[in-house]
């Protein structure tokens, strides 16, 4: 899938399925799932790295990520997220997308920001980037909006999310994740907008959805309210890992069947001295 097919996908549906991958592995296991586009996002800090937020995360971590989602999901529109700090100045803006585009192999980068960024959106079209916006919540500047919390609850900050849409719309974003948004005003804004509209707790009448892999695998502690646990890979995988632990530990693994004799004459032969 291409940035125009998935833009086209806002009259023609189905919902378009939008999810995050960091590796080769589950990027490939996206795709064949039939995925149509794969966010290569900054939650790598939280998911993958072992930071605290996404803060930490820097282009060559987005960089060599998205090289490796690429590398297991030639066909799936992959995205990668600009990281903190990397956009604000048009000059760090365009070097940055550069690096994702070209070293990581991004189809289009995605940055967090409305009216604002506006500038910087139009700038990067105008130099060829594609580019997703991300409004409402914007986990790089949490802090800013009171945490992880609701955003557009209150008339005042819905018209700035609907503003700040428009300007991404305007300045030629095709696609805008909207982030913890009551779904009423999730709702209004995809049927005003002329650009899909992707939702991460932002109700069921976006144009499509995007969930962190990891939320989605039972990875997350505690669940966030906004996903499910579609599959508890995490318990699954802590249960197979404690059946190898205890096997190893009893002598039961390996046996045989995994194990290569190999030649006993070489073996005879060989000195210790």
């Amino acid at each position: 899938m291409n940035t125009s097919e998935f833009r086209a996908r806002k009259k023609s549906g189905p919902p378009l399925v939008c999810v995050t991958a960091y590796d080769t592995p589950f990027a490939h296991l996206a795709e064949e799932a039939g995925v149509d586009a794969i966010l290569v996002g900054d939650s790598v800090g939280r998911t993958t790295l072992g930071y605290e937020n996404e803060l930490p995360v820097t282009i060559d971590d987005i960089a060599r990520h998205t090289a490796a989602v690429k590398r297991g999901a030639g066909s799936t529109l992959v995205i990668a997220d600009l990281p903190f700090m990397s956009y604000v100045h048009p000059d760090d803006a365009l070097r940055n997308a550069a690096t994702l585009v070209q070293i990581g192999g991004a189809d289009a980068v995605k940055l967090e920001g409305g009216s604002d960024l506006a500038g910087i959106t139009e700038l990067l079209v105008d130099r060829g980037f594609a580019v997703m916006a991300h409004v409402g919540l914007t986990p790089q500047t949490a802090h800013r909006l009171g945490g992880y919390r609701l955003q557009g609850a209150a008339l005042s900050s819905a018209q700035a999310i609907v503003d700040d849409t428009n300007a991404q719309a305007t300045a030629g974003a095709f696609a805008t994740v909207l982030e913890m948004l009551p779904a009423r005003l999730a709702k209004s804004i995809t049927a005003h907008v002329a650009i899909p509209t992707i939702g991460i707790g932002a109700g069921p009448d976006c144009d499509g959805q995007i969930q962190v892999l990891h939320d989605l695998l039972g990875f997350s502690s505690p669940a966030l309210r906004h996903t499910r646990v579609f599959t508890d890979v995490a318990q699954l995988t802590g249960k197979a890992l404690r059946a190898y632990a205890k096997e190893v530990r009893a002598g039961t693994f390996p046996t045989e069947d995994q194990s290569f004799k190999g030649n006993r004459g070489v073996v005879n032969r060989l000195t210790f001295e």
